[in-house]
C-alpha cells in the first residue's frame, strides 16, 4: 500500500485502516457538502449486488479503465465514491450507462495501491447512504447527483440493537458449518457487526439491497435475523 501514517480499526472482516492526515480531513467539510457530509456529486461504481453498507468497510480491484480513471480523480480530491447497484437486466448496455437503483452508500478510500499495470486495490469505508437524483455525463466514468440518507438511531434504538446483536451472534454460530462467517470480536460496535454482516451474507442482491434500504442497523438487524432464522430451518 501507499507508504502513509495511519489509523487502523479492527473490524469483523480484518483491520481497517486510514492515512492519519485524512482521518483530519474528513471532519472538514469537501467540496459543495450537502446534509450528510457528501459532496452534491459524487462518482459512482455500479456492481450486480450491494457491496457497502454505512458502518462497515469493503475491498476492491478496480480494472476497468474508467473506474481505474475514477480512482484516480478520487484520490485527487475528497476520496469519495458512491457504490451502488445496476437494475437486474443490464448485462447488454454493461459498457454503456445501464439503469441503477436510486439507493446506494457512499465510501471513503481509507487505504489504496496503484499497481504496475495501472489497476488499484482500494478499500472503502462506508459513510452513509445516498439517493441519486440524477447524473453528470461530463466523464467517461459516472457521476451522480445525490443527497444524502442518514441513519438516526435513539437511545432506544441502541438498547434494541445490542439485544437485536445476541440473537444474531447465537444464530451466526448455530449456522457456522454452513455459512462460516466467523462470531465478530467483542470489541466491535454493534452497527458495525450488522452492516458487515450485511455484506457478507450469501444472499441473493434484491435481498442484500432491502437491508441496505432499512431505515438503520436496528431495522436492519431484525431483517438479518429473519433471513438467519428462516435459513436455521432449512434442510
Amino acid at each position: 500500500m501507499k507508504a502513509t501514517t495511519l489509523i487502523c480499526a479492527l473490524g469483523i472482516a480484518g483491520v481497517l485502516c486510514m492515512p492519519a492526515s485524512l482521518a483530519a480531513q474528513t471532519a472538514v467539510a469537501g467540496d459543495a457538502p450537502i446534509a450528510g457530509g457528501l459532496p452534491a456529486t459524487i462518482p459512482i461504481f455500479p456492481l450486480e449486488s450491494p457491496t457497502l453498507f454505512p458502518n462497515a468497510s469493503y475491498p476492491f480491484r478496480i480494472f476497468e479503465p474508467r473506474y481505474r480513471a475514477m480512482v484516480a480523480d478520487a484520490l485527487k480530491g475528497d476520496r469519495i465514491i458512491g457504490m451502488v447497484m445496476l437494475q437486474p437486466g443490464y448485462e447488454a448496455e454493461y459498457e454503456g450507462r445501464p439503469p441503477i437503483v436510486s439507493i446506494g452508500c457512499a465510501g471513503l478510500i481509507t487505504d489504496y495501491e496503484e499497481l504496475p499495470d495501472g489497476q488499484y486495490t482500494i478499500v472503502l469505508g462506508g459513510l452513509t447512504k445516498f439517493r441519486v437524483t440524477g447524473e453528470d455525463d461530463s466523464r467517461t466514468y459516472r457521476l451522480a447527483h445525490v443527497e444524502a440518507v442518514p441513519e438516526v438511531e435513539n437511545e432506544q434504538d441502541t438498547i434494541a440493537l445490542g439485544e437485536q446483536r445476541q440473537r444474531l451472534e447465537s444464530l451466526l454460530l448455530a449456522l457456522s458449518g454452513r455459512l462460516r462467517i466467523p462470531e465478530p470480536p467483542a470489541g466491535v460496535p454493534d452497527e458495525q457487526v450488522v452492516d458487515e454482516l450485511s455484506q457478507r451474507l450469501p444472499i441473493d442482491p434484491v435481498s442484500k439491497q432491502r437491508l441496505l434500504e432499512q431505515d438503520g442497523p436496528l431495522a436492519r438487524a431484525i431483517v438479518l435475523t429473519e433471513i438467519l432464522e428462516a435459513l436455521s430451518k432449512a434442510p
